[in-house]
């Protein structure tokens, strides 16, 4: 059993393949966090907490006196704000009007096989061939009938550990919750690094480790997603950790919204890691009978370094987060218009493009922003989900037949969660937008923002896409979010507290999301927002990919996968090559480096194929060639970093290897170069030892090419690039 409980030692112990987490309940009822690392027994490792009487750290009621036990340093499981903890806590909540204090105390536990599920929420899921397991740990605050369900599940081969919990209001008064975090990890002793991937629009996911020191760190967004700015993924280390050896933890929110991760270091150099909702701006009123499901994380640790616990995490989200059935198919290679016509294009000119692409063997055109309504440049017609025929020159269908006459798919653009104040939409229902009365609205790329707390919207948009997805032949949607949330009203229930409005538009979006996946299983649905601001575990239980980047910068964009392949599988980078002078920097890099970088994920072009010469054409056709050749290895292969882009300045190296060693890709991009350059070395990685590998021309046992590795060819200019693809012969 993954999971098991000693009622004599009231511990409970969750196994994975290579992790053990301990938790155990104590005299007084206090569920404590005694442990989470490498693998180990079911030994009471509650010795390790050592009783002092320090001062200035306060006792919890009913322990008769004894001043050696205070959960102000005692490591936990779920603390709680009011029991003389004064360190970040899990959740602070009271009955409307009174004091928020709970004092949580262990009830009861059930243990049940299979993961349980969240109710409109994303949540990792058990497959009929896993062992897994729930166990469900229910909490009673001492003084009133609040209770905390704590739900934990454990997908054993998988190395996941899952954590969400239920608070209950069986009071007749409403309970106010003030903050409410999905899980809280307390660590005893040791120096530890956290690893984060903050960065910019244009500039995601950039990878950051920093050694914790006293106090709090926060990795955190108030912008209504997961952001550019911050990812709601962290990694907690050792301070020797590296790629191959040491201890580290994944922490992983299930959540597209406002997000906090804090790590405090306390006064006896203790951790804990709390990770949930922004707790900023949220209050949500919980009526008597009522509950509030918390987002889940998932947590997985593994003793073999960055490379061991990243693998893991995205060999689990492909196969235990993803459901679309795209995850297992290999992507079509398509061309989008965006960079090659923005708003400027017609019926005639996407032919145009179509056409090119089908003599590059492309599989499908993706018309992006400006089909619809009154939309001729970005600040207007947002909202108004009706085809411009007048700017296509035929309907929809039309378009798409011609399209598909060519032997191409077709996919499309939309931005459901916007309105434009010049929409039919705005003009019809002002009262539809988060704006606070009163005010000039804050306007982010002049355009406003849905009320999807509200039933009617909710509604308004599947109805909307509905429409759309039925009126011809479209096998894929993009579907694009691009501001950040701001001046949060709702105008639909003033009275009510307006701290519960981020979470319900996070409900309401992956109400719609649920309603789009489930009615159209075939659709291949791409998230995006600005490229990467919401590139975050929740949205992939809807999207089997995610626009990377809106910086299609062959060099920018190796850092950005770089710090990408941590928490996320590599298959849901959604990654293009564009043209040069690059729209983003003006970079120039060559047309097969460009190819090069973007087939690290899902492949295409972002280009007016027009205005390629016929050199680039014939190259382009043969990337197309050589993807659909190795769609397989791309998609489904293990992703090894081989070299760090934030270290190595010279190259960058990175490799794809099918989980049995058959079949191998690596890839290098040359990032600087040097007049009498020395010979530049890199190993491969994920090869079977004592297999026989053919590489240009000669043979090589895999372990010659892990230990000893390869020379790589010499750049013949700025930005060369160069990709192997290894078969085992024997």
């Amino acid at each position: 059993m993954a999971v098991r409980f000693d009622k004599n030692t009231k511990t409970f112990t969750l196994h994975t393949k290579k992790s053990t987490y301990q938790m155990k309940t104590d005299d007084q009822g206090v569920l404590l966090h005694t442990y989470f690392g490498s693998p180990t027994d079911e030994s009471d490792l509650s010795y390790l907490i050592v009783p002092e009487d320090h001062g200035f750290c306060a006792q919890p009621a009913g322990n008769g006196g004894n001043r050696t036990y205070s959960l102000d340093y005692y490591p936990q499981e779920y603390p709680v704000h009011g029991t003389g903890d004064f360190r970040v806590t899990a959740l602070k909540a009271g009955i409307e009007g009174q004091v928020p204090a709970l004092d949580l105390r262990y009830q009861s536990h059930q243990i049940r096989e299979g993961k349980y599920t969240l109710a409109g929420l994303p949540a990792f899921f058990a497959r009929e061939d896993d062992r897994a397991e729930t166990l469900e740990i229910i909490l009673k605050d001492v003084y009133q009938e609040i209770y905390v369900r704590l739900l934990y599940g454990v997908l054993e081969e998988k190395n996941i550990i899952t954590r969400a919990a239920v608070i209950e209001n069986r009071e007749e008064r409403p309970l106010e919750i003030k903050r409410v975090m999905s899980m809280a990890l307390d660590f005893m002793g040791g120096q530890k690094d956290l690893i984060s991937f903050g960065g910019k629009h244009a500039g995601e996911r950039q990878f950051e480790r920093r050694a914790l020191g006293s106090g709090i760190t926060e990795i955190a967004s108030m912008r209504g997603t997961s952001s550019h700015q911050q990812n709601p993924f962290v990694i907690l280390c050792d301070r020797d950790t590296t790629e191959e050896h040491g201890g580290c933890w994944g922490v992983s929110f299930l959540y597209s919204g406002s997000f906090r991760i804090q790590a405090e270091v306390d006064q006896f150099e203790d951790v804990r890691v709390v990770c949930g909702i922004h707790d900023e701006e949220f209050s949500w009123i919980l009526p008597g009978g009522g509950e509030f499901v918390v987002p889940e994380v998932a947590l997985s640790y593994t003793d073999d370094g960055f490379s061991d616990l990243t693998m893991g995490l995205q060999r689990a989200m492909h196969k235990n987060l993803i459901r679309s059935p795209w995850k297992d198919r290999e992507r079509p290679v398509l061309v989008n218009n965006w960079e090659a016509t923005y708003f400027d294009f017609s019926g005639s000119k996407l032919l145009e493009i179509a056409e090119k692409g089908a003599k590059i063997d492309l599989d499908m055109l993706v018309l992006d922003d400006g089909w619809f309504g009154k939309r001729e440049d970005d600040n207007s017609g947002l909202g108004d989900w009706f085809v411009n025929e007048e700017k296509l020159g035929c309907t929809l269908k039309e378009l798409v037949d011609q399209i598909n006459e060519l032997g191409l798919q077709f996919g499309i653009w939309i931005e459901p969660e916007m309105v434009s104040e010049d929409s039919e939409l705005y003009r019809t229902h002002p009262d539809w937008a988060l704006v606070i009365p009163g005010r000039d609205p804050v306007r982010g790329r002049n355009q406003l923002v849905l009320d999807l707390s509200r039933r009617e919207v909710v509604e308004f948009m599947k109805r909307s896409i509905d429409r759309l997805l039925t009126s011809a032949n479209i096998a894929y949607v993009k579907w694009d979010m691009n501001r950040s949330v701001d001046n949060v009203f709702s105008s639909a229930n003033p009275q009510l507290s307006q701290g519960a409005v981020r979470h319900r538009y996070v409900l309401g979006l992956y109400e719609v999301m649920e309603h789009v996946v489930t009615t159209y299983p075939e659709l291949l649905l791409e998230g995006c927002s600005g490229g990467g601001g919401r590139y975050d575990a929740g949205m992939l239980y809807y999207v089997p990919q995610i626009w990377c980047s809106d910086n299609t910068d062959a060099i920018e964009r190796l850092r950005i996968h770089y710090g990408t392949s941590f928490g996320y599988p590599m298959s849901t980078v959604s990654a293009h090559v564009s043209v040069c002078p690059n729209h983003q920097n003006g970079r120039v890099t060559p047309f097969k480096t460009r190819g090069i970088c973007a087939m690290q994920g899902a492949f295409g072009y972002e280009l007016d194929l027009g205005k390629l010469t016929d050199q680039e054409m014939e190259e382009a056709r043969e990337q197309t060639k050589l993807y659909h050749q190795h769609g397989q290895l791309f998609q489904q292969g293990d992703y090894y970093r081989l070299t760090s882009p934030m270290e190595n300045r010279e190259f960058t190296a990175w490799s794809y290897v099918m989980p049995d060693g058959s079949k191998a890709s690596l890839s290098v991009v040359y990032t600087d170069v040097h007049a009498n350059p020395r010979p530049l070395r890199v190993k491969w990685k994920g090869l079977q030892r004592d297999g026989i590998y053919e590489l240009e021309g000669r043979e090589y046992t895999g372990a010659a090419l892990m230990q000893g590795g390869m020379v790589l060819p010499k750049p013949r200019c700025n930005y060369d690039s160069c990709m192997f693809v290894i078969e085992k012969k024997k």
